[in-house]
This record gives C-alpha cells, structure tokens and sequence, in this order.
C-alpha cells in the first residue's frame, strides 16, 4: 500500500509553530509602534477643545523639544541595535544555535517597538504644533516616554550584561531544559512509574494491513503531540508507530508514522501529521535531550584550546549534574501510550538513560582529558549520580569513572595526578580530603 500523503499547505502550518511563542512580543512591539503614532495624532486634536494641562512651552520651544527627542530616539535605537548585535554574535561564539534558543531576543523587540513608538509619537505631535495651538499635555507626555525608554534601556543592558557570560547563557539553557523534561515525562511522573529504559522497538515492515504517513517538507521534528496520535488512533481502532524521533532531520517522502491495521482516512491521515510538528530548527520546549546538547556545546566550547575556559564547563557540569539527577528516577526509552481502556494506541520513540548519559559526558570527558577542574568536577558528578541512581542506572557510570581514571593516569606529574583523582563540586577550590579535618576558626 502506497504511504499516504497530505497536502503539503497544510504541513506548512508545522513550520509556523516554530514562531508561535515570539508573536506575543511582535505583536506588542507593533502595538507600541503603532499607538504611538495614533496617540501623537489624537491627543493634540483632544488638546484643541480640552485643557488638559502639561508643562508651559512657547511653539518654538516646543518643536525644538520634540525634534531633539525625535532625533535622539532614533540615533539610540540604532545603538541598541547595534550592542544587540553584538551580544548575538558573542552568544554564536559559544554555540550557533544558542541564539535561537534565548528568549531574550525576542523580548528586545518590545524595546524596539517602544523606541520606535516613541520616535513616532514626537513626530506626529511636532507635526501638529502651530504659532497658535501649542499641545502642552502632548509633549510632556514625549518627555515622559522618553524617561520610561531610557529606563527600559537600562534594564536591557543589565539583561545583556547578564546573556553575555557564559554562565549567564547556562543558566538560561537549564530554565529551558528543566521546563521541557517537565513536559516531556508530565504524565509518566504522575503516575510514579519505576524507572525502567525500554529499549526502542524495531520497525514492523509495512504489509498490506498498514499504512506509512510520509513527510512532504524537509525540516526538524520539533514536537510529537503523542495525545493527539493516541486519540486519533483510539478512535480509528488502530495502533501508530513513530518511525522519527523528536529532533530528527526529515525529507520530504520519509515515513514519519506507521499506522496498522487499518489504513486511516484522509482526514484521519491529516489529524496525525499536523500532531508531527516540523520546523527549520530543534527546540529544546520538547526536547530535552536538545537542551543537553547545547550545555554540552557551551562546555567544549569553553575547553578548545582557542578558549580554554574550564571553569564555564564547570558551571555547565553543574546543570548537567541538575538536569540527570532529574532524569534518573524516571522512565525513559520508547514510550507506549494507552487509550483509557489500557489499549496500546502508540509507539514513539525517546532516547534512553544510557544515550543520555553519553550525551551529558562524552564529549565533555573527550575534550576536558587534560583540564583538572573538568576531571574534579566529573568524579563529584559521577558520585551525586551514583547516591541518586536506581541500582540498574548506576552501572552505566562505571565506563565513566574508568574512563577518568585512565585519561588521569595520562598526565605528567603525579601531583597532578593526585589532584585529578579528588572529587570535587567546585572543580578545583572545594573541600578535599587529603586536607584532613578543617581546623576550628
């Protein structure tokens, strides 16, 4: 049986849901912008019937004052620009697809939009000043707007301040990933299940009984709405395979579901491949194995010889260390969902505690052999995990710190090699038990 296909307008909603969350900060910076031009406009033509009061300005003073605030909008707003600018290519130096990720970049259009909204609003009123109506009430409200601009300035640069470091970028990544492993295992969570890592089942081969739902646009599986596939199936009486995972790169033509045994309508076919959400990029709101990858990138990243900066991938360890503590106790691996009535309605696929693990330390361990604070750091991650871990998880630890004992031995000295064998929280600085026991102060 051929895979059925779905109109390909209809995927291309897929790719709008990748900018959903930015709208409501688009959307009020045109409203700023906006308002600010209808505001400049309505308010002086209110001022001619109304007083309504506002500081004394003589005409001529009052155009030079709504010039000069017009023309120092502007000139600001270009700066603003350009620190923002800045602040995304230094971001893109710890990794390219951290940009993406920050909500902060959005949110700077609300101060683009107030800027501009501001600008407007000065110009329209300027335009509105005659020898014989001066709005009085119009233009101290521009030196007002002006006043809670340029404290939305500051607060920005305070924000950018903080985006800039690298632990200010790990902190922001970690908020993330903590909100989408509260998505991802919402429901495994509240029904307290025992951690167990099914392995991924392989794919039926598709016979005459089932149907492939293929893609027909190339992009990132972003999100699997597997309620929506659930309920879908339960209604059908059918059972659907995921055959891609969340954050997997698709073409057009590729499987994305295999549903058996009965072959969906078309409109059943079109209610299962809105649920399969494809955009230009992985998003860590429901992917949290994206969220690692990222923490991950910061951290090797601070450990290439063209950085060397060990101490930002100890703060990376220390979100890592967070975020596998918080997957430890929950199950993980291929995910079946059931109808109310206990019936397995779908198979998707998710990685399992062991792909995790690689993920979280590999690289990390590869690239920070010869780094003493990433050695410290990974032997006190290794041993909060092992306190935390059910018994079945613990033993994928034990590669680990073998592989830390082996990469230590590589060192010169021994004194480094002492230093390197000592867990420590802090990477280098912490407690150590070589010190024996801390004098009384």
């Amino acid at each position: 049986m051929r895979p059925v296909r779905r109109p390909s307008v209809v995927r291309r909603r897929s790719y709008r849901s990748a900018h959903r969350a930015a709208w409501p900060n688009r959307g009020l910076a045109v409203v700023l912008a906006g308002g600010g031009a209808l505001l400049g406009w309505w308010l002086p033509h209110a001022e001619r019937s109304h007083h309504l009061g506002g500081l004394s300005y003589d005409p001529a003073a009052a155009q030079a004052t709504l010039g000069a605030i017009a023309a120092g909008v502007i000139t600001l707003t270009g700066f603003v620009l350009t620190a923002i600018t800045l602040v995304v290519q230094s971001v893109q130096s710890m990794s390219p697809r951290l940009a993406g990720v920050l909500g902060y970049f959005e949110r700077s259009l609300v101060l683009f939009g107030a800027l501009t909204g501001t600008a407007v609003y000065a110009l329209v009123v300027l335009a509105q000043i005659s020898e014989r109506h001066v709005p009085r009430l119009s233009v101290t409200l521009a030196i007002v707007f002006v006043v809670l601009s340029t404290g939305a300035i500051l607060r920005s640069l305070a924000e950018l301040r903080e985006v800039v470091t690298g632990g200010g970028l790990v902190r922001a990544v970690a908020q993330r990933l903590h909100a989408a492993l509260d998505h991802t295992w919402q429901e495994e969570r509240s029904h307290a299940q025992p951690p167990t890592d099914a392995p991924r089942e392989p794919h039926t081969s598709l016979t005459a009984d089932s149907t492939d739902i293929a893609a027909t646009d190339r992009g990132i599986v972003q999100d699997i709405d597997d309620r929506a596939i659930a309920a879908t199936a339960a209604r059908c009486g059918t059972h659907v395979t995921c055959l891609v995972a969340v954050g997997s790169f698709v073409e057009p033509g590729v499987p994305l579901l295999r549903v058996a045994p009965a072959p969906p309508s078309a409109a059943d076919a079109r209610r299962l491949t809105r649920a399969v959400r494809i955009g230009p990029s992985r998003r860590v709101d429901h992917d949290p194995a994206y969220g690692l990858r990222l923490l991950v990138d910061v951290a090797i990243r601070a450990l290439s010889p063209a950085v060397n900066d060990p101490t930002t991938a100890v703060q990376a360890l220390d979100q890592i260390e967070f975020a596998l503590l918080r997957l430890a106790p929950r199950p993980l691996g291929t995910a079946t969902v059931r109808d109310p009535g206990g019936t397995a309605r779908l198979t998707i696929p998710r990685p399992g505690w062991n792909a995790l693990l690689d993920l979280a330390l590999a690289e990390v361990l590869l690239y920070g052999a010869d780094a003493l604070q990433v050695h410290r750091r990974l032997r006190a991650l290794l041993d909060t995990l092992a306190r935390a871990c059910p018994p079945s998880r613990a033993s994928a630890l034990v590669p680990y710190r073998a592989a830390l004992d082996r990469t230590a031995q590589a060192l010169a000295d021994p004194a480094l090699i002492a230093t390197a064998t000592v867990p420590d929280p802090q990477g280098l600085g912490g407690s150590d038990p070589r010190d024996g026991t801390a004098a009384d102060a």
